[in-house]
């Protein structure tokens, strides 16, 4: 498989091992998924095939605000389990097929159905803590949601209260409105209604938070 420029990754990983915030990985498949194959019906994401091509399963900073990638090596594909469950469970509810991809306190996914002429998808948060799912946009892509989140991590550990207790109440994407308006397709995208089937809050909460983003 043709290896993928990642500046965004490569981003996050610099910024998690410099910063000492935890990093762990693990070595793809022999046969990883590829660009354009289907997982349950719908296209993958060809930033996320060239991920899994260099990692079968990543943890990134575990010390603070941890998320993984869900596996996909040679001993295990939960990547496949995962989104076959969601598919039964929340698709309908979502009112639009999603790639799950990792997470930690909430549930990061690709929406196949928004991507571009590259046929790379812009990524949403999904918290299904709340009575409904609760979808927030983060990213015109995969690789420029690693490139946001990095951004964000340096943002929190750069907090006086962070250095020193470290602790500190700047959550993600909530607080970060600022670093995700740098992503110019993302706002083009939120502004022209594209996530509107998928932001359905009944509070009003992400609408709000949404049009911080959009500068409105």
């Amino acid at each position: 498989m043709k290896s993928m420029s990642l500046p965004g990754l490569e981003r996050l990983l610099e910024v998690c091992q410099r910063l000492n915030l935890g990093l762990e990985t693990s070595p793809p498949a022999h046969e990883p998924l590829r660009a354009g194959s289907l997982l349950e019906g719908v296209s993958f994401d060809p930033i996320l095939a060239s991920v899994y091509a260099r990692f079968g399963h990543a943890v990134f900073a575990e010390k603070v605000m941890c998320w993984a990638l869900i596996r996909w090596d040679d001993n295990a594909q939960t990547l496949r389990e995962r989104n076959e469950w969601w598919r039964g469970n929340w698709w309908k509810e979502l009112g639009e097929p999603v790639v799950i991809f990792g997470g930690g306190v909430f549930t990061y996914a690709t929406v196949p159905g928004l991507a571009d002429g590259q046929g790379m998808q812009p990524v949403v948060m999904v918290d299904t803590y709340e009575f409904e799912p609760r979808v927030i946009p983060v990213a015109s892509n995969v690789d420029w949601f690693f490139d946001t989140y990095a951004r964000y991590l340096e943002a929190k550990v750069s907090e006086p209260s962070y250095q020193a207790s470290g602790e500190v109440d700047i959550g993600f994407p909530y607080d970060a409105v600022e670093i995700l308006a740098r992503d110019e397709r993302l706002v083009e995208l939120m502004r022209a209604g594209r996530f509107d089937s998928l932001m359905k809050d009944v509070d009003g909460q992400t609408r709000r938070w949404a049009a911080k983003v959009m500068g409105r």
